[in-house]
């Protein structure tokens, strides 16, 4: 009996925090959708994730492969991604300076 009340508790949990998460657009084509890929960074009308694109750029495989290999992305698309994940790590990690 117990077990079954804490089961129910965290399915109500669950769907409680499934309806706080909405869909944020962080760009023109890259999304996070809890209904899509649990909400990871995807590309807007696909679940190729961001992450897996920046993986791969990372280990050395250019932009044109990378569009080659998923033609439903658009060059900028691969760019925006980019231009994301730099701007992050900056404002993430950068010493700001005392002025």
């Amino acid at each position: 009996m117990l077990v079954e009340y804490f089961t129910h508790f965290e399915k109500e949990e669950r769907m409680i925090g499934k309806s706080r998460a909405k869909r944020q657009k962080l760009g023109q084509f890259i999304v996070s959708d809890p209904e899509i890929c649990h909400g990871k960074l995807t590309f807007v009308g696909t679940r190729i994730m961001v992450r897996t694109v920046l993986a791969y750029l990372a280990s050395g495989k250019s932009v044109e492969w990378v569009v080659s290999e998923w033609p439903q992305l658009p060059r900028e698309a691969v760019e925006e991604a980019m231009r994301l994940a730099v701007k992050t790590l900056i404002d993430r990690y950068e010493m700001k300076s005392a002025a």
